[in-house]
């Protein structure tokens, strides 16, 4: 057999490992951005916004979480979900000029939500942390609602989640959490109680966190099948050398026997 027909089949092998390990770190870094997910994005309702927020560092923990709210389309309520090991501190400022919302004019509303970790509280390496607010009411359908976030470690760094992603374009590297308001629903009811909304942001939110996750285990599950194959191949075409270079070395030895007889 031709022993350039052996590194190819190596050189086979590390393509597979490299393929592998470029989807499994690819699968990663898509889930590493701060995102926000709503559970409502109907005009003039209210809606539970949750904040996944990764740490993304080696080295530090996340200490700071800090979400700016729109000023141009302000929320006139804003309740924030207990975080345990963390506060949070809903911070009020007058807007930039008056809102006119349904007739009242708004000339103050909150403008930042801000969770502090507690001692030993950060997200560290590894891990992330969900922060959720309810807000509403959501303004006119067709409209963005960015929301900026700083994410703040324990060496000093801070994380600038403030870049708007734009439509035909690559996502940017750190992308704001925003979504788009929807139309109104027919039977939407601003009367519905705290707890009848908690119950059913709660069930959904998990519904879809579980797809999520769901795929990005599958994502991580496939590129390491196919680094385990591609390891597979390597190693069987070094054991392929290994019996070729053993038999070399019989054929050569007989070889050199025999010559010398016949001398």
């Amino acid at each position: 057999m031709s022993q350039s027909r052996i590194p190819l089949a190596v050189r086979a092998g590390a393509a597979l490992l490299a393929a592998a390990t470029i989807s499994v770190a690819g699968a990663a870094v898509a889930q590493a951005h701060v995102r926000v997910t709503p559970d409502s994005t109907a005009e003039g309702g209210y809606s539970r916004l949750t904040f996944r927020v990764p740490n993304e560092s080696d080295t530090a923990g996340t200490t700071s979480v800090e979400v700016s709210l729109p000023t141009d389309t302000p929320f006139t309520s804003v309740m924030t979900k207990p975080v345990p090991g963390w506060k949070a501190e809903v911070t009020q400022e007058d807007l930039p000029k008056p809102v006119d919302l349904d007739g009242t004019t708004v000339t103050k509303a909150a403008s930042t939500v801000t969770w502090t970790a507690d001692k030993g509280t950060a997200i560290n390496p590894g891990e992330y942390q969900e922060f959720s607010i309810s807000v509403g009411p959501l303004p006119k359908e067709g409209t963005t609602i960015g929301l900026p976030v700083k994410q703040t470690y324990s060496d000093g760094k801070v994380s600038d989640w403030s870049e708007p992603a734009v439509e035909g374009e690559e996502e940017p590297e750190s992308p704001m959490p925003s979504f788009e308001v929807t139309a109104a629903e027919a039977d939407d009811h601003h009367g519905t109680t705290a707890a009848a909304e908690s119950a059913a942001d709660t069930t959904e939110h998990t519904t879809d966190e579980s797809s999520s996750d769901s795929a990005a285990r599958w994502l991580g599950a496939g590129g390491l099948a196919v680094g385990v194959i591609g390891l597979l191949l390597a190693a069987l075409a070094w054991r392929r050398v290994a019996t070729l270079t053993a038999a070399g070395s019989t054929n050569t030895t007989g070889s050199t026997g025999k010559t010398g007889s016949s001398v």
